[in-house]
């Protein structure tokens, strides 16, 4: 996989040997698109699907932490849907918190309830999460002291069309972009390219000026650090002063078990920190003995989910921010306000 992956981005022509392939799977997924847009049920508050047409990592889950918390500020309330990648196929809704065990709900589901305080709810089913979240019941016995959602962020699953949705944000990594253009297995995308002129926003996470993708303009985003924090203790230090030392001799063991774990390590780099790089799968569930003892260890608030039970001292998450143009999240709100609007009086 590692080898196709790296040919999707790097020019190389032998993937085109799978060209029949994709004419398959492209067949396949207009027909279950169609299957799902006409099971379409809708949903009383608005919906927001924040995904991606690509595989791999792109930066959605901390766009969804953002948008939680900047959407709060401007009176909503918002409750967070996933699928629970990397969790225990669940047969039905199951609400998430911070303490929740992310071998059972997925770590990205834990990372979002830890970092927003919003409900968050996982299922195999989107649209069945989202009723649950809206459920009187369900709500109140899982969620208690929480103000009831008037709004819904789904985390990733553009391609889950049995979800309906008002606006629709897709993130493209701006480094690799869409790679060579070819849906799987001869490239990357899910979907084709084109879709990317159906969606409200493209967001090119990495640029600092708006890029031309597939001929729509993508407008920039960046992840910047927030915050170390101690896996052990909890506390938190300024992102530019980190509590610990590191130097070539003395390496910090840098693991990432992300979709892109290269953008971790670059950003480490960038915050002149020495490390050592150590590339997980996406999603991966650690063990303690895979993680050395002794040592400075950094990693990312999703991996930070599934070690602070056997975390030392030494362990250290760092928080990321989604950040993007103020005039974006106020041209969202008043999108969102007007699908309310038009819910309430439809």
């Amino acid at each position: 996989m590692k080898a196709l992956e790296k040919a999707w981005y790097s020019g190389a022509k032998w993937p085109l040997l799978l060209w029949p392939v994709e004419v398959v799977y492209r067949y396949l997924a207009r027909k279950d698109q169609a299957k799902k847009r006409a099971q379409q049920r809708a949903l009383p508050v608005p919906v927001i699907v924040v995904g991606n047409v690509s595989v791999g990592g792109t930066g959605k889950s901390p766009m969804v932490s953002m948008l939680c918390r900047v959407l709060q500020h401007h009176g909503w309330h918002p409750g967070v849907i996933s699928r629970g990648y990397g969790g225990k196929k669940l047969s039905g809704p199951v609400a998430v918190t911070a303490e929740s065990d992310a071998a059972d709900v997925g770590d990205e589901p834990v990372m979002l309830a830890a970092q927003t305080d919003s409900p968050v709810v996982v299922d195999q089913d989107r649209y069945r999460a989202a009723r649950a979240l809206l459920d009187t019941t369900f709500f109140q016995k899982n969620f208690p002291g929480h103000t009831a959602c008037n709004l819904i962020i789904s985390d990733d699953g553009l391609q889950h069309l049995s979800l309906p949705r008002d606006i629709e944000w897709v993130i493209v990594d701006a480094s690799r972009g869409l790679g060579n253009g070819h849906c799987l297995p001869v490239g990357p995308l899910r979907e084709p390219a084109q879709r990317l002129k159906e969606v409200d926003l493209v967001l090119a996470n990495g640029s600092n000026c708006p890029l031309d993708i597939a001929g729509v303009q993508a407008h920039p985003m960046k992840l910047s650090p927030r915050y170390w924090r101690n896996l052990r203790t909890g506390e938190t230090f300024s992102a530019g002063r980190p509590p610990f030392k590191t130097s070539q001799r003395r390496p910090a063991f840098a693991m990432a078990g992300i979709g892109n774990p290269e953008r971790f390590f670059q950003t480490l780099e960038e915050l002149e920190l020495h490390i050592e790089r150590h590339p997980f799968p996406d999603h991966h569930i650690y063990k303690d003995h895979e993680v050395p003892d002794g040592r400075v260890v950094l990693m990312t608030a999703k991996d930070a989910v599934k070690c602070r039970s056997w975390s030392e001292e030494t362990y250290w998450a760092l928080d990321v921010e989604a950040r993007i143009k103020p005039d974006l999240i106020e041209t969202l709100h008043h999108q969102l306000l007007t699908v309310l609007k038009r819910k309430h009086h439809g």
